[in-house]
C-alpha cells in the first residue's frame, strides 16, 4: 500500500531480501539483564540522558545536522491541502520537532496551516523560535516531554487534524510510546489523522550496530560510543552480582538510542490504543557514498492512521 498522493516505489527482490533481526546470543545478557532489572528506573535513566544528550546536540549542530524534510508534501499532500475549502485552516501538531526541519517546509509549501510543535528539548525550541521564518501568529511552540507531560495544557483537545511524527518514536524507550500516542488522541480531532515515518527492520544502520553488539533489547539499540563510568559498574556489580559485567566491553549509556520498526509492530502498537491502519509500507532506497566506496540499503516505516 502506499501513502495518500505518495508515488509507488519500486523494490527490487533480489535487493532487499525479507529480514529480521538476529537472534540474540549470550553475549548480549549483561546489557539485556541491566536494562531489565527495573521498568521504573530504566525510563528515570534513559528519560533524563536522553534530554541531556539532544541539548548537547542541538547547542553543537544548530539547524544544520539534519536536511530540511520535504517528502511530507509528496507523501501526504491530500491531508495537508483541502481543495475543496481552500479557506479552510487546518491544525497540525508535530510531536518532536527537532530545529523545525519538518514544520517550516511544510508551512511554506501549505500557508493556511496552523502548526502546534513541541521538543523535549528546550535548546530545540529555542532554535525553532530563532528561525527567520518563525512566526508566532501561525505558530504555538512549546517544550514539552509527550510521554509525560500532558499535551492538552499547550493544545486544546480534540482541534488537531493531524499529528505528524517523523523519526520521534524510534528515539524513545519501547515502553513510553503508547504513552505517546494517548497523548496524542487527546489533541486529535475525531476524524484526525496520525503520520508517521520512521526506521524500520532491516535498515543498515541497525545491521551496523547489531555487529556491533550494541543491541539493548529486540530492534532496540543505543548508538554512539558512550559509556558508563567505572564507578557505576562496580556498583551494578555489587548491587546486582547476577549481571555479567564481563561479556561487554562497557555498558551502554541510554542517551542516544533507536528502535527499528517492523509493519507488524507499528499496526499493533497503533491498534492498542484505539487507532486504525489507513496505509502503512516499508519504503526502501539503496544510497551509494561514492566517497568512502559504500552502498546502503535504507529502509523507512511510512504510516498513515485515523482515530477508530
Amino acid at each position: 500500500m502506499h501513502a495518500a498522493g505518495a508515488p509507488p516505489v519500486t523494490v527490487l527482490p533480489s535487493t532487499w531480501p525479507a529480514y529480521s533481526a538476529p537472534r540474540v546470543g549470550t553475549r548480549y545478557l549483561s546489557i539485556r539483564a541491566w536494562t531489565s532489572l527495573s521498568n521504573d528506573s530504566e525510563n528515570h535513566h534513559y528519560s533524563r540522558r536522553s534530554q541531556q544528550y539532544w541539548d548537547k546536540f542541538y547547542k553543537l549542530h544548530k539547524n544544520k545536522f539534519f536536511k530540511d524534510r520535504h517528502y511530507l508534501e509528496k507523501d501526504w499532500r491530500s491531508y495537508f491541502d483541502d481543495e475543496i475549502e481552500s479557506s479552510h485552516v487546518k491544525v497540525v501538531l508535530e510531536v518532536g520537532c527537532g530545529a523545525g526541519n519538518t514544520i517550516f517546509p511544510l508551512i511554506a509549501t501549505f500557508p493556511n496551516l496552523y502548526v502546534h510543535a513541541c521538543d523535549f528539548s528546550p535548546q530545540a525550541i529555542t532554535l525553532v523560535k530563532s528561525h527567520a521564518n518563525f512566526s508566532a501568529e501561525k505558530m504555538n511552540v512549546f517544550v514539552c516531554d509527550a510521554a509525560k507531560d500532558d499535551l492538552c495544557v499547550n493544545v486544546m483537545p480534540s482541534t488537531v487534524d493531524i499529528v505528524t511524527l517523523i523519526f520521534t518514536l524510534s528515539a524513545v524507550s519501547p515502553g513510553k510510546m503508547a504513552s505517546i500516542l494517548e497523548n496524542c488522541k487527546k489533541v486529535l480531532k475525531p476524524n484526525g489523522h496520525i503520520l508517521l515515518r520512521d526506521y524500520a527492520v532491516g535498515d543498515s544502520a541497525q545491521v551496523k550496530l547489531h555487529d556491533r553488539n550494541q543491541m539493548i533489547r529486540e530492534n532496540f539499540y543505543f548508538r554512539g560510543d558512550g559509556t558508563v563510568s567505572i564507578l557505576w559498574r562496580l556498583f551494578v556489580y555489587l548491587c546486582f552480582p547476577a549481571v555479567i559485567l564481563t561479556s561487554a566491553k562497557s555498558l551502554p549509556l541510554l542517551a542516544q538510542c533507536s528502535f527499528y520498526f517492523s509493519e507488524a509492530f507499528v499496526s499493533t502498537l497503533f491498534q492498542s490504543v484505539g487507532f486504525v491502519v489507513v496505509d502503512i509500507n516499508t519504503y526502501c532506497k539503496e544510497i551509494t557514498n561514492h566517497s568512502r566506496n559504500i552502498t546502503m540499503q535504507r529502509r523507512w516505516i511510512r504510516a498513515t492512521f485515523g482515530r477508530s
